[in-house]
């Protein structure tokens, strides 16, 4: 039997704790899965959340917040 494997995540860094709500609010209107998380330390000091996504929705997250939230930072986990 083949093996599953984990899915691959991505996240999005915001300005600030405004720009994560807003950004969960717009992926929610859309019904695109993600999920508020505290900011992984090897991408920032900085305390704060982050939106993780399914890095297979990258486009579609893009889409939904480009131009809508001021984002730091796309990154894969």
């Amino acid at each position: 039997m083949g093996e599953k494997q984990s899915p691959s995540y991505g996240v999005v860094l915001f300005q600030s704790v405004n720009g994560a709500l807003l950004a969960e609010k717009l992926l929610k209107g859309k019904g695109i899965e993600y999920k508020l998380i505290p900011v992984p330390r090897h991408l920032s000091s900085d305390c704060g959340v982050c939106l993780r996504f399914l890095l297979d929705n990258e486009s579609q997250v893009k889409e939904a917040l480009v131009g809508k939230v001021e984002i730091q930072l796309f990154s894969p986990l």
